[in-house]
């Protein structure tokens, strides 16, 4: 049996237009909050919509959409762990 997969769906090139226009409209919105001097609120909104932009980075261009379930969790596993290191430390930073 052979490990590479034939019966994978391939992705289109209108699923890869849509997802750089995602990038660019999520990239315009990050641009417009870093202008608009929030106090505290901008690099929290800056983290969230790098988030999001990096969650479409890894779902399509990167294709976890096509990956199995094992690794995925391994994947939403590491991130939360990442997500738990950050968060830790602006709670630090923010009662000091």
């Amino acid at each position: 049996m052979d490990n590479n997969r034939t019966d994978q769906e391939h992705t289109g090139f209108d699923v890869y237009v849509l997802t750089w226009v995602t990038l660019l409209i999520l990239t315009a919105i990050t641009v417009t909050v870093a202008g608009m001097h929030l106090g505290k609120l901008s690099v929290l909104v800056a983290v969230v919509v790098a988030t999001v932009k990096a969650g479409v980075v890894l779902y399509f261009f990167m294709h976890l959409k096509y990956e199995s379930a094992l690794f995925k969790i391994m994947v939403y596993v590491a991130l939360g762990t990442l997500m738990i290191f950050v968060g830790l430390t602006f709670f630090d930073i923010l009662f000091r």
